[in-house]
């Protein structure tokens, strides 16, 4: 685990809400890391963030991660209430999967209405004003 992944983890359940921002910004690997911060932590209250995560991540190993944690906390008798509260969750991911229910993906296109390139417009050159 990362030096700061394991920082992270040991602020406990106190972390989950930082750790529940932080999936909504940070690239793939990050959110990786993220992940095994939450397993770490081993705390039921993560459980409802994985859920979203498992079910609407735009990447699928990601996705993925965050539904093996919940299967392993789902099939652990160490910590009963946690291990309810995945089961649930995974049982609302396999409904809403089975609804066409999960992340916006777009093919090579991009998003609708966004251009493909999105960033800061080139720099204005001296020469270049009217």
């Amino acid at each position: 685990m990362a030096p700061a992944t394991e920082r992270l983890a040991r602020y406990r359940r106190a972390a989950i809400p930082q750790i529940e921002t932080a999936m909504h910004t940070s690239a793939p690997p990050g959110r990786l890391h993220l992940i095994a911060a939450f397993d770490k932590i081993g705390d039921g209250e993560a459980v409802p963030v994985l859920r979203h995560v498992a079910l609407f991540d735009i990447t699928a190993e990601v996705r993925d991660a965050a539904e093996r944690l919940l299967s392993r906390w789902a099939a652990s008798a160490d910590d009963k209430p946690r291990a309810a509260r995945a089961r649930d969750a995974l049982a609302d991911v396999t409904r809403r999967r089975a609804a066409g229910v999960g992340p916006m993906l777009f093919g090579d296109g991009g998003m609708p209405g966004v251009p493909s390139t999105v960033g800061a417009p080139e720099p204005i050159s001296p020469e270049s004003k009217p």
